[in-house]
């Protein structure tokens, strides 16, 4: 023998063996309707609002100069959109799909509001709040009429966006790109290297690093580091720019119809009705892999419909409030879910508390909202990666072997990374999408949905699943539907009582099929 070495022995045949299918997700260590204890629970909770303030500040700042508002309405907007995020994720948890998944703001419905912003009716307004209020209230109208698409789904009954927030990053790289490392170590390496750190480090990285690095970026601040660069710099890296804390108020509950009555254009709504369907493909994505860091199992069909139903109803918040912003699954969150390993309902449902509570203190709510940008788009470098692989361990239903599987699998993809890529660059380049015609409501029904990855994609996938024959038992075995049966119906698997029945007995007047 080489080496002088005994030759290792034949492997046993259990090793031999792929990794068993799991229809829950093992190592989660506090499942959906397991709450950690109340002090941990609270400090995932805070964690949970600090990544989802991210998109609700980030938004507004991108729409609100645009539309004439200046400091003032922004902090305002920032407000509601905290209020309103608490309210659709209080009743998602409640009374939707009763998932631990966030609802907050989306970038799926910023390109069709920014087209509502720059219509010509608006142009002629000089005064800037006058112009504000008018714009917000068109919003609001096309927000109530495209929430009715998801209210009425039936059975109700029964990247623009990731490219915007990583772009984030770049505009300060020496705090977005340590905010990232650092936790990268606190996640993944410190778990294991410090004895005892397992339940510490990996569950509460984002709030240790998040602190370092805010600390790190305010040194940099007073002590001059962006004194001398150039003004879009200083918005992106200084911790004291953002203008937010200076225009909040100590204390304003946001109300209906805040803005004055909301107006209606038929091709607006139209517009922001597509958004909205794509949203709603978008945010079903987000639902399952929600479910699969919870641990819990897949979602019944009419689950999944009660779910679309109550975010229909968190759009129609959003257009009532005067948001700006349409309402879906916080993609980030999902991811949080998984970086913690921490699926509790019960976690989220703090984490609204805490939307609210600090969007009507608008003050001390403001005071997280001015984190700078790179570092919470470092934080959604990590979070994204985490749905995305959520997804693709559903893969493992499937026969990767099979040459369909693979046809299908790699072709979405590629084409669900490819087109929506040639729309934005089209829209950077140009300034307007591949779709240009004199109607711009007809333009962002076309450009909007070809603009998202995960709905290109997906329907690409569904589509060419359902059409591509063969169309015999082995297929259907190589589809996984043999795994799926189970999961159709709300009766036919008994765990679906333990995680999606509604509170308080209302099971018997809104009963799951």
């Amino acid at each position: 023998m080489a080496g002088g070495g005994a030759a290792a022995p034949p492997p046993k045949q259990e090793e031999l063996v792929p990794h068993p299918v799991k229809d829950q997700l093992a190592g989660v260590s506090y499942c959906i309707t397991s709450p950690p204890p109340w002090p941990e629970a609270i400090l995932l909770g805070f964690q949970h609002f600090l990544v989802m303030l991210g998109t609700t500040v980030l938004i507004p700042s991108y729409l609100v100069p645009q539309m004439g508002g200046g400091k003032e309405e922004k902090a305002l907007m920032i407000q509601t959109l905290q209020f309103v995020a608490g309210l659709n994720t209080l009743a998602q948890t409640l009374f939707g799909t009763r998932l631990p998944a966030v609802i907050g703001g989306s970038y799926t419905f910023v390109p069709t509001t920014l087209s509502i912003v720059l219509a010509g009716r608006y142009s002629g307004i000089l005064d800037p709040e006058e112009k504000f209020r008018r714009t917000m209230r068109g919003i609001q109208g096309a927000m109530i009429v495209a929430s009715t698409l998801q209210v009425l789904e039936p059975p109700f009954y029964g990247s623009f966006g990731s490219s915007h927030r990583i772009w984030a990053l770049t505009k300060c790289v020496e705090i977005g790109l340590p905010q990232l490392i650092i936790l990268v170590i606190f996640s993944q390496y410190l778990p294991h290297v410090m004895k005892g750190g397992r339940n510490v480090f990996d569950r509460f990285a984002v709030l240790f690093s998040v602190v370092i690095v805010w600390i790190y970026a305010h040194l940099l601040t007073v002590g001059g580091a962006y004194r001398n660069v150039p003004q879009t710099t200083q918005v992106s890296c200084r911790t004291d720019r953002a203008g937010i804390i200076s225009a909040a108020p100590w204390i304003r509950v946001p109300y209906p119809f805040q803005w004055g009555a909301p107006t209606f254009n038929a091709g607006e709504s139209f517009a922001m009705m597509a958004t909205s369907f794509v949203a709603l493909v978008e945010s079903t994505g987000a639902f399952i892999a929600v479910s699969r860091y919870a641990s819990a199992t897949p979602l019944p069909h009419s689950v999944l419909s009660r779910g679309v139903g109550w975010q229909g109803v968190g759009i129609l918040f959003s257009g009532i409030f005067g948001t700006g912003n349409g309402s879906s699954v916080s993609i980030e969150n999902a991811g949080l879910l998984g970086l913690t390993r921490v699926g509790s309902r019960r976690v989220i449902q703090i984490s609204a508390g805490f939307m609210i509570f600090f969007s009507i203190l608008g003050k001390f709510g403001a005071v997280f909202a001015s984190i700078p940008a790179p570092i919470i788009a470092a934080l959604y470098c990590l979070l994204f990666a985490y749905v995305g692989a959520g997804g693709l361990g559903f893969l493992q239903f499937c026969n990767l072997n099979s040459f369909r599987t693979k046809f299908i699998l790699a072709f979405s993809i590629f084409m669900g990374l490819s087109i929506p890529q040639y729309f934005n660059e089209y829209l950077s380049v140009k300034g307007y999408g591949p779709v240009h015609t004199n109607a711009r409501w007809f333009n962002d029904m076309i450009n909007v949905p070809f603009s998202s990855e995960p709905f290109v994609a997906g329907v690409l996938a569904l589509v060419l699943d359902v059409t591509l024959p063969p169309k015999d038992n082995t297929t259907r075995k190589d589809r996984g539907m043999h795994w799926w049966d189970k999961f159709r119906s709300y009766k036919t698997d008994t765990r679906s009582e333990e995680f999606y029945s509604l509170p308080l007995n209302l099971n018997k007047f809104f009963p799951s099929v």
